[in-house]
């Protein structure tokens, strides 16, 4: 009877510990600050602290600072990592943070330290993470659909409509490299019957690693003779398999696309190698993430139509049937004719 009750006692502990952890619903307004402004701390937690992308995305976090004067900062992990990034948030945590805003590694794998955050009033807004639930808000560039629809507009007009293609995504666990690739190849489906998914290899992870993606680009090309077209959804996948297509001869026959920074397909793009690659800028998800975390610091209502100061974060809606994610129309493509106008 005695270790019965112990086990009982031990459920209903683990219970308990688990709830801020995963599916509690949190009011948003109960996170207004009590605090003045000036002492506000609010932390970005990219996945990467030497990826060019999030290197860019710091502008963002310093220009924030300088606008309205708040201490915003960013730290990330030395590599992609998702146990490392878990770390880094658990250290805000103790630091007394006000407000985390963070790229996910790997939504299912935060849902823990996030839910730590939440339950001790540390006000979360995620991106790049529609999946995650231990978040007020999610904010997205885009809609997943529409960014996968558009990629694959430029890889099936590069491919003439007609080929063999695959995807290529940093991590098999990211959210929303995997709903854009889906997207993709569901609009293929539909729009583009000429062209088939690579029945063998349809997922292909690079672990966000340039040299990563060249190695598996060249092996895919090599095995796979009448592979034509990668439609890549990390920023290196662009530039590690163009690589990768012209030392093996193969330019003009076979294709990539992918989002990317411009000044690292660049050289892909001016020598035709690449048609166009498709970017949102990351310093201005990086402004309008701490915009997010601001406002509902100050107790703001955030509702469709919420202005996040940010170049294509305007007029953000939310997702259709949810509260969380919020939309922006902030894409851009990048082709020869604008490469060199963005100045990173």
């Amino acid at each position: 009877m005695k270790r019965t009750l112990v086990v009982m006692l031990s459920l209903i502990l683990v219970l308990v510990v688990a709830v801020p952890f995963f599916g509690q619903t949190y009011d948003p307004m109960k996170f207004k600050s009590s605090k003045p402004q000036s002492a506000w701390k609010i932390a970005l937690v990219p996945k990467d602290a030497t990826n060019a992308w999030f290197v860019r995305m710091e502008q963002g976090v310093k220009r924030y600072a300088k606008d309205t004067g708040i201490n915003v900062f960013q730290k990330g992990p030395p590599k992609t990592d998702a146990a490392m990034q878990a770390q880094v948030i658990e250290d805000m945590i103790a630091q007394g943070v006000d407000a985390i805003c963070v790229v996910p590694v790997d939504p299912a794998a935060l849902e823990p330290v996030l839910g730590q955050a939440l339950s001790k009033g540390i006000v979360v807004i995620d991106h790049e993470g529609s999946s995650q639930q231990n978040c007020l808000y999610d904010i997205e560039a885009f809609s997943n659909q529409g960014l996968g629809a558009a990629l694959m507009q430029v890889l099936a007009k590069s491919m003439g409509e007609k080929g063999t293609y695959t995807t290529m995504v940093g991590n098999v666990t990211n959210a929303s490299h995997n709903e854009w690739a889906d997207a993709a190849v569901a609009y293929q489906k539909a729009k583009y019957p000429s062209m088939t998914l690579l029945a063998a290899e349809p997922r292909v992870e690079i672990m966000d690693n340039l040299d990563t993606a060249y190695q598996r680009a060249k092996e895919l090309f090599k095995k796979y003779p009448a592979l034509k077209g990668v439609l890549g959804t990390s920023s290196l996948s662009t530039p590690g398999t163009a690589r990768a297509i012209e030392e093996l001869g193969l330019k003009g026959k076979a294709f990539v696309t992918s989002v990317g920074m411009p000044n690292e397909n660049a050289p892909f793009i001016k020598r035709g190698t690449v048609d166009a690659v498709m970017l949102w800028d990351s310093a201005e998800a990086g402004y309008a993430m701490l915009a997010a975390a601001v406002a509902v610091l100050k107790g703001d209502k955030v509702a469709n139509g919420i202005d996040l100061k940010a170049k294509g974060w305007n007029s953000m809606q939310f997702a259709p049937g949810s509260t969380k994610v919020l939309l922006g129309q902030s894409w851009i493509n990048i082709t020869k004719a604008n490469v060199d106008s963005f100045g990173f």
